[in-house]
Formats: structure tokens, C-alpha cells, sequence
């Protein structure tokens, strides 16, 4: 392995192949040991919470040292089919342990519809439409926008999650489900004067809500005909950078990894990323991953979690394009994230023996958890250059998102399709959600 640099913008080993593919191996045992957190001269509660996390992982990776060493065929592999038949089952029955989540059914949906594509599962055309269905009934005529579930009020996190799983499916049944029309009268109705949006009716108000209308119109078409729709957002939503660099929920608010996800791909969708403060920026991503595990935590002085793989791994895939583009750094995919160290602890640490992903090691396997840890694999799996980094071994290689969006590329390119209504309509309209700083009508 390469040696540890003292910057937290730490170099990823790799090994080039003709066909764009490079496989990158485990971090050395030194290099582990190295990075242990000291205390300083003062134990705190954090302190003591983080030495904790250190030791169980460090152990589990130093295993994964010794059998590496010992068996020349030692390999990390993706439990492909375990995730398979615990997510499949999901579709079909929740335990009673989901009840609290009545009002998140379209996310439940989502999630594993997600995840079941970027395992490269094709569901029947039966399930397919069996689930269209159940989302439209999710859909309220009245108001527009999607509900927690049938009946329930329409609320725009239940509505980006609707029409995600519904592009996920990607058949003209599931697409065909979505009313344009009240969709719109929806998302205007959530929007507030200084161009911030409220989740719902009387609802709470953050970059959440502002990320989920600004994808949802992009995805359906509904922005295009409908200009001035984010008039003052972007203005908004660069409120919300905090003194550390990241995003908050608000302005006002401590930073936070999936707020400055919201915030980063909103501005991008939106076409107004380079009025971020940049430097600020990437020097508080940079420093959200974990030397030790590898993977990222959501603030500072928080643990690890597993579905930081996405909020903050996938920042990077969105900046970096931007930054190389601009002449401000070169192949800033290879520097800008320590690449194989978050594969490490995403199948090393995150995989559930009986299938589905986790937080970290301990902890119990759930649909949140397993999207967003596999979408953070995948996003870091795709260098935005085209070039592939797999941890290990090939197969453990996923299908390839569209980060904006947290979908594969290959249910966007359906979406907008189906959307835009021509094959030349989509291809202009892909190459437009490009990852650029230039205007754009979309």
C-alpha cells in the first residue's frame, strides 16, 4: 500500500489494466496502525465512543490482513445474492419492526428498488406493475405530490421517494403513473418567497425539501415549460453554507452530510454550484472520512455510518468533474477521497451475514442503510474520467448511478426519455445534467 500522506486528501493504490479497470487492494497493517485517533491529553465521552469504533474495526481489518497474507485465493466479496433475497423479500412482507414506517412506504419502496437495480436484478413485469399501482394510489389527486402511503397527506420527501422508485422500475406503466399537472400545482404550493420549500402543508422547511422539488421537476419535465419555478432557491439554499464548509439544513444550522448532498446536487441541477464556497467546501468533506475505518462520518465528532458512503462520497463525484473542468486540480477522483480505504468498510464492515448492509459493525441491517451503503460503493466503483476502481475483485462491481439523482444512469436515460419524449430530447437533456457549470435551460 501506499504510505499514509499527513493530508486528509490521501492517495488511493491501484493497478492499471488495458480495459479501463483497475482493482485496488487493502491497506497495509502499518498504515492501519498508524492512523489510530490519539487522545491529546483529553478523554472525552467522543473520545471514548471513537476509540471504541477504532478498536472493533481495527481488529476486524487487521483479520482481513492476516488471511489476505496466509490464503493467496483471500478474497472480499460482495454477498450479492444474501442482499438479493433479503431485499426481494422485502417487496413481498416487512416485519413488525417496520410498522413505525406506515408513512414511508413509497421510501421502502424506493430503497430496495434502488438497490435490487444496482445489483443488476430485473424485476417481473408483474411486480412492476403490482407496485405502479400501489404508488399511484400513494398519489393524491386534490393536491398533487405523493403521500407516506395511501390517503395520506402529500408531502414532497414522499413524493421525491415515489417517483424515484417509479423511474427505478422504469416501465411506461410506472412512468405513465406520475400527473405532471398537479405535480406542479404541488411543488409551487410548497414554495416559500425567499425560495426556500416546505416538505408539506404547514410542514418543516430545509434543503431536503428544496432538493427533493428540484429533482422531481428535472426528472418529469415540469421545470422546463416553468421558468421562474426556483427563482431565489439557489440564493437560498447557499444560506445554509455553514463556517465549517458544509451544509446545513438551514441557515443557521450545524453542517451535515446529507444536507450538503441536497445542497451540492440542487446548486448542480440548478446550474449555480460555482457560487459555493469551494475551498471551504472540500475541506470539510475531506476531513468527514474516517482514517481509521475508512468510510465517513455525517458531522464532526460523530462515528462512522455506512450510508455516509453516499452523502459524502457521492459530493465527490460531483465536485471533482466541476474542479478538473475549471484547470483547479488534476484527476481529482484519484486524490480527493482515500478510494479502496471506503470500499474497505463497505465490504469489510457493512455487510450483514444474512444479507442487507449496515451502519457499522454491531448494528442491525435495514433498506435505508443497504441503498444508500451500496449507492456510495457504486459512486466511488465509477470514476467520473470513465475509469473503473474495484475493491479486490471484479464482481464485486455495481451498476453505475447517475449521482445527481441517486439512480442508475440507466433509469434516468429511460426517465427522461419517457419524459422529454424523444431520443434526441433525452440525449440533449443528459448531456445537460452533465456535471457542468455551464448554463443551462433545464
Amino acid at each position: 500500500m501506499a504510505a499514509r500522506e499527513s493530508s486528509p486528501c490521501r492517495k488511493s493504490q491501484q493497478k492499471d489494466k488495458d480495459d479501463g479497470l483497475s482493482v485496488v487492494g487493502l491497506r497495509s497493517l502499518e498504515q492501519l496502525q498508524n492512523t489510530v485517533t490519539q487522545d491529546e491529553g483529553k478523554v472525552t465521552h467522543t473520545y471514548l465512543d471513537q476509540e471504541e469504533v477504532e478498536s472493533q474495526i481495527l481488529d476486524i481489518y487487521l483479520k482481513c490482513n492476516k488471511n489476505a497474507a496466509k490464503y493467496k485465493e483471500f478474497e472480499i466479496t460482495l454477498q450479492r445474492e444474501k442482499h438479493i433475497a433479503f431485499l426481494r423479500r422485502g417487496l413481498k412482507q416487512l416485519s413488525d419492526a417496520y410498522e413505525a414506517l406506515d408513512a414511508s412506504r413509497p421510501w421502502l419502496c424506493y430503497w430496495i428498488l434502488h438497490s435490487l437495480n444496482l445489483l443488476g436484478v430485473k424485476l417481473s413485469k408483474e411486480e412492476c406493475s403490482n407496485i405502479s399501482k400501489f404508488l399511484m394510489k400513494c398519489q393524491d389527486p386534490r393536491t398533487g405530490g405523493f403521500g407516506g402511503g395511501p390517503y395520506q397527506m402529500a408531502h414532497l420527501a414522499a413524493t421525491y421517494a415515489a417517483i424515484n422508485a417509479l423511474v427505478s422500475l422504469g416501465t411506461d406503466e410506472a412512468l405513465s403513473v406520475v400527473d405532471k399537472e398537479s405535480l406542479l400545482k404541488f411543488i409551487i404550493s410548497m414554495k416559500l418567497p425567499d425560495g426556500s420549500f416546505r416538505m408539506h402543508r404547514g410542514g418543516e422547511v430545509d434543503v431536503r425539501a428544496v432538493y427533493c422539488a428540484v429533482v422531481v421537476a428535472k426528472l418529469t419535465n415540469i421545470s422546463l415549460p416553468n421558468a421562474n419555478l426556483f427563482d431565489g432557491t439557489a440564493e437560498w439554499i447557499l444560506r445554509c453554507q455553514t463556517y465549517e464548509g458544509g451544509f446545513g439544513g438551514c441557515p443557521g444550522m450545524e453542517a451535515h452530510g446529507g444536507y450538503t448532498f441536497c445542497a451540492v446536487a440542487a446548486l448542480i441541477l440548478l446550474n449555480r454550484f460555482r457560487l459555493i464556497d469551494e475551498d471551504s467546501l472540500l475541506r470539510w468533506l475531506v476531513h468527514r472520512q474516517m482514517a481509521v475505518e475508512g468510510g465517513f462520518q455525517g458531522r464532526t465528532n460523530k462515528l462512522v455510518d455506512g450510508c455516509y458512503s453516499f452523502w459524502q462520497g457521492a459530493c465527490f463525484c460531483l465536485i471533482g468533474p466541476m474542479l478538473a473542468e475549471h484547470g483547479e486540480v488534476e484527476k481529482p477522483s484519484r486524490w480527493l477521497l482515500h478510494n479502496s480505504a471506503l470500499q474497505e468498510y463497505v465490504l469489510i464492515c457493512c455487510q450483514h451475514h444474512l444479507g442487507g448492509l449496515i451502519d457499522k459493525p454491531g448494528k442491525q441491517r435495514d433498506y435505508y442503510h443497504t441503498c444508500y451503503t451500496l449507492s456510495g460503493l457504486s459512486a466511488v466503483q465509477h470514476q467520473p474520467n470513465g475509469t473503473k476502481l474495484i475493491l479486490d475483485n471484479a464482481s464485486n462491481e455495481l451498476k453505475k448511478i447517475h449521482p445527481v439523482f441517486n439512480l442508475t444512469e440507466e433509469s434516468v436515460e429511460k426517465a427522461l426519455q419517457y419524459y422529454y419524449n424523444s431520443a434526441h430530447a433525452c440525449a440533449t437533456v443528459s448531456e445537460e445534467m452533465e456535471v457542468s457549470s455551464e448554463p443551462s435551460s433545464v
